[in-house]
């Protein structure tokens, strides 16, 4: 053991060590954002069982050194087998990456945000709230929802309460899917919004929740949504759910989440 463990030091001593440091820094920071990205999506108890995994074996291969050939020999062909099957087996989160890299804004301009929009948004729900009706609404921030907006009914107005209302009244044909607000309008209704994934979908989450879920997963919107048997109001951003908001509560969350994002955390961890 001690003779593995000098070799392995050997290796470390051979190397420059401001280079070292600095890719174990690049790592380091490419680790934690894969991990913030699949934060509350199945890949991410997988992935921590994959690094886990290569990192043992890893080890043993180095402290080995050439007194395990064939164990080398194996892991090299493993790894190669593991690039296929990442594609595989993450196929959702590479999906959900390749989305909000596609749809991102390169050059952001500013954040369309008025008192008009959150008191049409919040009288909406309101309203929906009292009155038992399904609303879902999602709101564009950095990643573009015009890809998701172009399958639905192109409405192109102003956010009113009025109008919402109106979309999401039982009667109506567009009251069972999803609105989208891009840059303080009705891009669209009647838009399909992309089912979540991963266990924080829970049996007693209906298929508003679940869409809002599922957007929240895929972009960086903010999604509210009223329930149609109980009326409760929450609100989706970035894979989670904040439910049963009153709306007070709702008002300070949405002028936090698009005037001031960066105090959003402090808001989900009264929740």
């Amino acid at each position: 053991m001690p003779s593995l463990l000098n070799n392995f030091l050997g290796r470390l001593t051979s190397h420059a060590w401001p280079v070292v440091i600095l890719e174990l820094l690049l790592i380091g920071v490419v680790v934690y954002a894969v991990l913030e990205f699949l934060r509350g999506t199945r890949g991410a108890r997988l992935m921590k069982g994959t690094a886990l995994f290569l990192i043992i074996a890893y080890a043993v291969v180095v402290l080995g050194g050439k007194a395990l050939p064939r164990l080398d020999f194996l892991l090299s062909r493993l790894l190669l087998f593991a690039s296929f099957a990442v594609v595989v087996v993450f196929q959702p989160e590479l999906r959900r990456a390749l989305t909000r890299l596609g749809e991102a804004r390169l050059f952001h301009l500013g954040r369309f945000t008025s008192h008009r929009l959150i008191d049409g948004l919040c009288q909406s729900a309101d309203y929906c709230s009292r009155h038992r009706i399904g609303a879902l609404i999602a709101v564009e921030r950095e990643v573009g929802l015009g890809g998701l907006a172009e399958h639905g009914v192109v409405i192109n107005a102003e956010v009113s309460a009025e109008l919402l209302n109106t979309i999401f009244w039982p009667g109506s044909m567009l009251h069972d899917m999803g609105v989208v607000i891009r840059e303080g309008r009705i891009a669209a209704a009647g838009v399909q919004f992309p089912l979540a994934e991963g266990p924080e979908t829970g049996g007693e989450l209906g298929a508003r929740h679940r869409a809002a879920l599922g957007l929240s997963q895929e972009t960086d919107a903010l999604v509210i949504i009223v329930s149609e048997e109980t009326g409760a109001i929450s609100v989706a951003e970035r894979g989670r759910l904040l439910r049963n908001l009153s709306l007070d509560r709702l008002v300070v969350l949405l002028d936090a989440a698009l005037r001031r994002p960066e105090i959003v955390s402090r808001h989900r961890r009264d929740a």
